[in-house]
């Protein structure tokens, strides 16, 4: 309210001051007289306000003709001026718009319409950074593999530019199988921008692909350095190159060096199962069973396995099974209740002929989880007290429709691997492989139940069998490996088949 107070009255001051001013000069004698070629000329005083308003219009005017006419010369000789200044805004405004559209149709899933927007704006705009790198994911989306990596190309002869256009023809050769090139891509490429995340894990997977397991293990080192992975998942996955780095020397036949690189990968990881295996046969090698069962019970305590107890059974492998029960006490005694310690110890009494032991050791685990592996024990324990062939074929019937117990399968693509390896045979992921048991799918059975007789048999048949079926089952039981290692129950089913 009072800024508009003190408007008006400025706007009222200024009038009266020009009225004012226009009654001070009407009044006034006198004026300005101009001589001009001899002719005099005179003016009043409200008269040389006026021509001299005037002179200073016409002197604006003449310098705006003069610097009109500077100007079109300085265009006509090529030179920057307002004119191509106002042209290169218009070019440049034209080619954004362009760029803008071609990265929403890129975005869409439109390949051809960005590679045309991406050309427009190529046109408008001397930006080949930004134009190149649209057009190559442009032509990538529309299937032109050529031009992207053309375009590629003349990214990677840019230094600022270099690291994407290395990258792109990278993932280019992955796309088309060539892992020999891709491979010297990424290794350049890391070399660029050793902190870029994905390059390192591509080149992580090559290399182990490749099994450069030396080269593998300083690309991890420099993902550590680089804060990009956490140190317990480095140590991990060093143990699983160097394992596989010892591995590799053991089929070359260099046993002292794979021994060492077993137990180098078994420091690192206790809990790495074929370390932990592989550096127990290198201290057994060493003639050292106390270093090797020790490292053998600290893997068990954290991950129960059967290439677990089938190594500290190699430790003493002509013992009796009596002493070997009582030397796995030392493995047992951790993880009492696991399902793996409760099959390990009925295995180690059928083998020693205790088959009440070797119930009781197993326990509810057939009927509560059963697996292939505990029912085929149930099976042989059921023949080792002398049921009858209708029971124990009934047994070996049910193992056909349980699970098969755990397994070494993939995190990434769940497909199952008869034995642990570094990489994935199916996703080619690296790590990725784990001890568990596969998800349970139904069993069709023609007929359903009315199969499970001539599985099983009936109670005629059990009145009828005679000693050809009895071999026949003894036989079905032979295919199942029923003890950790040795030639213990060969000899105590020949000595059962006898009786």
């Amino acid at each position: 309210m009072l800024w508009s107070l003190i408007k008006i009255v400025l706007f009222v001051a200024v009038v009266g001051a020009l009225a004012w001013g226009a009654g001070f000069l009407l009044e006034s004698q006198g004026g300005v007289q101009l001589t001009l070629l001899g002719t005099e000329y005179s003016f009043g005083p409200l008269q040389s306000v006026i021509a001299v308003i005037v002179l200073l219009l016409a002197v604006w005017v003449l310098l705006k003709i003069l610097a009109l006419l500077l100007a079109v010369w300085h265009f006509l000789n090529g030179d920057e001026t307002a004119l191509t200044r106002y042209f290169d805004r218009n070019r440049e405004r034209k080619g954004f718009e362009a760029l803008s559209e071609g990265l929403m149709a890129l975005a869409s899933g439109e390949g051809k319409v960005a590679m045309s927007k991406a050309a427009k704006a190529d046109k408008y705009l001397n930006r080949p950074a930004l134009t190149n790198l649209l057009t190559a994911q442009a032509a990538e989306l529309a299937g032109d593999r050529h031009k992207a990596e053309e375009t590629y190309r003349k990214l990677v002869a840019d230094e600022a530019t270099r690291f994407v256009g290395v990258r792109g023809i990278m993932k280019q050769k992955l796309a088309e199988g060539d892992t020999e090139t891709a491979l010297q891509l990424a290794e350049k490429a890391f070399a660029l921008k050793p902190k870029h995340e994905e390059t390192g894990d591509v080149l992580l997977r090559l290399q182990a692909e490749k099994e450069d397991w030396a080269g593998a293990r300083k690309t991890l080192s420099m993902k550590l350095k680089n804060g990009q992975l956490p140190r317990d998942v480095h140590k991990r996955r060093d143990a699983v190159l160097a394992l596989s780095e010892a591995r590799e020397v053991f089929a070359e036949g260099n046993d002292i060096e794979a021994r060492e690189e077993a137990i180098e990968a078994n420091r690192l990881s206790p809990d790495l199962i074929p370390a932990a295996v592989m550096a127990a046969q290198g201290y057994i090698a060493q003639n050292k069973p106390r270093y090797a069962a020790r490292v053998l019970a600290k893997a068990w305590s954290v991950h129960p396995h059967p290439d677990l107890a089938a190594a500290f059974a190699a430790i003493e492998p002509d013992e009796k099974p009596a002493a070997r029960i009582k030397r796995f006490a030392a493995l047992t005694k951790s993880q009492p209740g696991h399902p793996e310690t409760k099959m390990l110890q009925s295995e180690l009494h059928i083998a020693n002929e205790d088959f009440p032991a070797a119930r009781r050791a197993l326990g509810k685990l057939a009927e509560e989880d059963p697996t292939a592996r505990s029912v085929t024990l149930m099976a042989a324990i059921e023949r080792g007290e002398g049921a009858s062939d209708t029971i124990v074929k009934g047994w070996l019937a049910r193992a056909l429709t349980v699970s098969r117990g755990p397994q070494w399968i993939c995190d990434n693509c769940q497909h199952i691997h008869a034995s642990w390896k570094p990489i994935c045979e199916n996703c080619k992921s690296f790590d990725t492989l784990a001890w568990k048991t596969p998800p349970m799918s139904e069993v069709a059975m023609p007929g359903g139940v009315q199969m499970l007789p001539l599985i099983v048999g009936t109670a005629d048949d059990q009145a009828g069998a005679d000693g050809a079926g009895k071999i026949a089952t003894r036989s079905d039981i032979e295919d199942v490996d029923l003890i950790v290692e040795g030639d213990e129950p060969r000899a105590e089913e020949d000595k059962q088949a006898s009786s």
